[in-house]
């Protein structure tokens, strides 16, 4: 099968790109690399012998987000481009609204224009928003609590009135919780530029000697530590979850929402505990106020996807931090400088791609985490 991959050069977008080329499907990828790398798929090419062809645009960019897919012609795409830190979406609203939204809304015009009606859309368990029912499933009310996951919630509203607005399309909506790990040979994995957001990169710089200590946003949370508590994803479990929504869409169609999770959550004080034990590093933290639009307590319950869909996690937390580390601890400032190597790219110019390593760099402190 031919498959477009939006983000596809960031962390979840080049794992899941890994496992689409180890199943033998043709895989293009769309990316800006304004916060992901080329080097990302080189490395992927390495590991299965495939290569994915890489475009480079930008969502916001309808003529190019056209013409990559007539020149792709894809079958199906799965769609993970987009900005994801809940802290700046509370201080830049517009920009995450303009980039999620607008960039999404541009992407499927372009689907349907070309006839191409498959989409796996990357939502977030932010769409749940501050619920009091836990564990958290398909049919919890939806109430996002911060620009983020409007976006999402947004983007979920807007699959939901064109799935039933014309039949042909075939929409899945994957509510994942918190993707950590790497893949274990530790050639690739999260990147982040500037300060990352997520916590486990965070931990992972700290471990590494990068940054001083982590900030452990809120300790006075109603849970049994006072730290928020998460649900854990690995990366590789979620890039499977991928697959295994499109093979479903194949044979079923129509509008699926499925939450992709372990079912199990854990602290953060719990998260370095394990990093430090695991990496034998000091971890040094200090517990500072909460973040505005963070929540005290978010799992899964992901019965539905293993009843539908036949997945489910099979990695748990001492395997994500044991590949977390390898991949920090072998590349501790992340990936090299792109202007080290060349990007294949069959309808981008060299000039494109230096423009897009130029944009890059220029906005390197920028601190949204694509996926």
């Amino acid at each position: 099968m031919r498959i477009l991959v939006t983000g596809g050069a960031g962390y979840i977008g080049s794992h899941t790109v890994l496992l689409l080329l180890e199943q033998g499907h043709e895989v293009h990828v769309l990316d800006n690399l304004s916060n992901s790398s080329p080097e990302a798929l080189r490395r992927v090419a390495d590991l299965t012998g495939q290569q994915a062809h890489l475009h480079v645009g930008d969502l916001l960019d309808q003529d190019r987000v056209a013409e990559v897919i007539a020149a792709a012609k894809p079958e199906a795409v799965i769609h993970f481009a987009g900005l994801k830190a809940v802290g700046e979406s509370v201080s830049k609203p517009l920009t995450y609204y303009r980039n999620n939204v607008t960039g999404t809304l541009n992407l499927l015009e372009a689907m349907d224009e070309h006839g191409v009606r498959t989409l796996v859309f990357s939502s977030s368990a932010t769409v749940y928003g501050d619920t009091v029912e836990l564990p958290i499933n398909e049919s919890t009310a939806l109430s996002a609590t911060n620009p983020y996951g409007r976006t999402k919630l947004h983007i979920e509203y807007m699959l939901d009135d064109l799935a039933a607005s014309d039949s042909r399309w075939s929409i899945a909506k994957l509510r994942y919780f918190n993707p950590v790990g790497s893949h274990e040979s530790g050639r690739i994995g999260e990147d982040p530029q500037g300060i990352p957001n997520n916590l486990m990169p965070f931990i992972a710089q700290v471990a590494v000697g990068v940054r001083e200590k982590v900030n452990v946003f809120g300790g006075d949370y109603p849970t049994p530590d006072g730290t928020g508590v998460r649900d854990y994803i690995h990366v590789l479990d979620l890039g499977a979850g991928h697959l295994a929504a499109l093979e479903y869409l194949q044979d079923h169609g129509g509008l699926h929402a499925w939450n992709l999770g372990t079912g199990n959550g854990s602290s953060v004080l719990e998260v370095i505990q394990a990093f430090a034990r695991i990496s034998e590093k000091e971890v040094p933290y200090e517990v500072v106020d909460r973040r505005p639009g963070d929540v005290a307590a978010s799992y899964a319950d992901p019965t539905l996807a293993r009843e539908e869909i036949g997945w489910k996690a099979e990695r748990g937390l001492e395997q994500m931090v044991e590949d977390m580390w390898r991949w920090q601890s072998a590349n501790p400032t992340g990936y090299p400088d792109e202007e080290s190597y060349v990007v294949a790219d069959e309808d981008q110019s060299e000039e494109g791609v230096a423009k897009a390593s130029a944009a890059k760099r220029a906005s390197s402190s920028h601190k949204a985490t694509k996926l």
